[in-house]
């Protein structure tokens, strides 16, 4: 998929590189701010209960 994608860009060899790099921080940029926040509400390492011990009266 890849090499099928770079042999697709336009441009010389260093143009093509260049590209592939924006392609990518694109991918992560898109990734980082709308899939991982999106898909972190389904995630159940983000229960915390750190803090949950020291608030109930029945500990001991």
């Amino acid at each position: 998929m890849y090499a099928w994608l770079f042999r697709h860009l336009p441009g010389p060899l260093w143009i093509r590189i260049i590209q592939t790099l924006l392609l990518v921080a694109l991918v992560v940029l898109i990734l980082m701010n709308y899939v991982f926040p999106w898909a972190s509400q389904y995630s159940p390492w983000t229960d915390s209960t750190v803090g949950a011990a020291a608030l109930s009266p029945a500990v001991l």
